[in-house]
């Protein structure tokens, strides 16, 4: 598949459109169970990345096109649990799957979690406009 639909999927810094990314476990996942993999703190070099990139951000492509190598030295976490668990991601958070090793099927889903409304500056930060910040060294 040479440059599919999702591939062109943009993201900028204020993260418009995707308030979080939300992990929905519909059956227990175990270890072998083909559970997301999470790279720890991962958002934190996303959001560097995108931030020289202003209001036009980058395409999913041109984010992942050396792999994340910025997140390589990230601990990674498997996204495990009994069914009901959900995970509550910032939107930039690097996951991805892996083969399923397991005997039974399992259901995940990871459906985003949409803003209520354009960024309002008159409001406080959301938690996740306050990881941003930080992670770009802003205090405003």
């Amino acid at each position: 598949m040479d440059n599919p639909d999702f591939m062109q999927w943009r993201v900028n810094v204020k993260s418009r459109g995707r308030a979080l990314l939300m992990l929905f476990l519909f059956s227990d996942v175990a270890q072998n169970d083909a559970p997301t993999v999470l790279r720890k703190g991962s958002h934190a070099h996303i959001v560097r990345q995108l931030l020289p990139h202003g209001e036009n951000g980058l395409t999913l492509a041109e984010l992942a096109a050396d792999g994340f190598a910025l997140t390589d030295h990230c601990d990674e976490v498997l996204a495990t649990g009994r069914a009901g668990t959900v995970y509550l991601c910032h939107p930039f958070l690097v996951h991805r799957a892996q083969p399923h090793r397991g005997t039974q099927p399992h259901f995940m889903a990871q459906p985003p979690l949409l803003p209520r409304g354009e960024f309002d500056p008159t409001l406080p930060p959301s938690p996740v406009q306050v990881a941003i910040r930080k992670a770009c060294s802003l205090t405003f």
